[in-house]
């Protein structure tokens, strides 16, 4: 009987040994994580466990602002992050990436696209993100650096809320061309032809995280923006197409 209480004494005690180490993983909140639609790819790959909601910056800073219950946003500009900052809605935010702008083409190039100067010609049709989106103002900014603005915008036939639906357009060759960041570009490189924005005209692309105000799992939040800036996040960024976080 002894031997027999013994035997059970060890397997309960085993059993509470292994009840800390199961919980203890599944105790990790899963936190949400507004993101730009930019970063579609790229965060899941540093980080699967977490919900993600991807879409255009300043729709989502919105819906933060209207109480979204979200814990992380990610921008791909740090004009958003830090209005949010600003109206205390969420910690000051840190530059974690950069990025690049690129016109791209249907792979078959219809319209021979070869350079910008090329989408001033007539007939050329062009899709870009609306103002207001981060994408949609580093474009304007290029066309207002190079003075192209007036003869590009009247071939723009579409505007878009997020920089994946104007690479969806473009690479279903329902327009002869279109600015994305090269990141995006990257991800449908049978379908696309890439062409540069000269170096002097492009705009400084930096992305911004924050801590949500009204996140109800800050410490995870914050443990969710160290592992984007830890060095293993920034080789999967880099991995990914994206530029180191300081020049």
């Amino acid at each position: 009987m002894n031997g027999r209480l013994s035997s059970l004494t060890v397997l309960a005690l085993f059993a509470v040994l292994a009840v800390p180490a199961g919980s203890s993983a599944s105790a990790r909140p899963q936190i949400t994580v507004y993101a730009a639609a930019s970063l579609t790819n790229v965060f899941p790959a540093i980080d699967p466990h977490e919900k993600y909601s991807f879409g255009g910056s300043n729709a989502l800073a919105t819906q933060i602002q209207q109480g979204a219950p979200a814990d992380v946003f990610a921008s791909a500009n740090m004009t958003l992050p830090t209005q949010l900052f600003q109206q205390h809605l969420c910690s000051k935010p840190i530059v974690f990436t950069r990025n690049r702008l690129v016109i791209v083409v249907p792979r078959k190039n219809p319209a021979h696209i070869r350079n910008i100067y090329n989408l001033t010609k007539s007939g050329v049709t062009i899709d870009i993100a609306a103002k207001g989106v981060p994408v949609g103002n580093y474009t304007l900014q290029v066309l207002q650096n190079m003075n192209l603005t007036d003869a590009v915008m009247k071939n723009v036939v579409s505007q878009e809320t997020d920089v994946r639906e104007v690479l969806a357009k473009v690479a279903l060759g329902e327009v002869d061309a279109g600015f994305v960041y090269s990141t995006d570009a990257r991800t449908v490189p049978k379908k696309l032809l890439v062409v540069k924005v000269p170096a002097w005209a492009q705009p400084n692309v930096r992305y911004g995280i924050c801590v949500v105000a009204s996140s109800s799992h800050k410490s995870a939040a914050r443990a969710f923006v160290k592992r984007v800036l830890s060095k293993a996040g920034q080789k999967k960024l880099h991995h990914f197409g994206f530029l180191a976080r300081k020049k």
